[in-house]
């Protein structure tokens, strides 16, 4: 998609491996295969994405995308930075993946990035439950965990919110994922 496109647009909706299935005309589709209704071609774990300025989107999803983003080497922490950087202050992230261990987490073998409730508590550095713990390992760009609804024999379904960053949610001497 030309920057020119989303200049245009107050409000972007992204959605994030969109495939052939865009959530509507009015969603801006990013896949890393050129199908019908993809805007932005994109390879999802390469990054910055092109054609997104930071604070540019709205809202984002990614149905049925992370369990497919390489866990390795920081890459899911650089995904999740990605989507922060690109949503605007206060900017939601819906996700929508296979809870891990379940049946359809298993079924396909492309899937290599198992989440379950936890997982999110690495992003949230004021988790009430971890008082933060978890997200001090890797000390992402910070969201606040709005909804974290599960069925470990089903879908897990998370809402995130971006944050504002805060000198306090890192230490000079933690790895900070690029």
């Amino acid at each position: 998609m030309k920057k020119n496109l989303l200049r245009d647009k107050a409000i972007i909706r992204l959605d994030i491996g969109c495939g052939g299935n865009k959530q509507g005309k009015d969603w801006v589709g990013m896949d890393y295969r050129a199908l019908p209704g993809v805007d932005i071609v994109q390879d999802l774990e390469e990054f910055p994405w092109k054609d997104l300025p930071d604070n540019s989107v709205t809202v984002a999803t990614a149905t049925h995308v992370v369990e497919h983003i390489n866990p390795a080497k920081g890459v899911f922490i650089n995904f999740m930075n990605e989507v922060w950087r690109v949503l605007k202050p206060g900017g939601q992230f819906a996700i929508v993946t296979p809870y891990a261990g379940s049946h359809g987490y298993w079924q396909d073998p492309s899937h290599i990035n198992p989440c379950n409730e936890t997982t999110w508590k690495y992003f949230d550095p004021e988790d009430k439950i971890t008082q933060g713990m978890l997200y001090g390992i890797y000390q992402p760009a910070p969201w606040q965990i709005q909804l974290n609804a599960f069925k470990k024999e089903g879908n897990m379904e998370v809402v995130l919110v971006k944050r504002k960053d805060k000198k306090e949610y890192h230490d000079d001497h933690k790895i900070h994922w690029k």
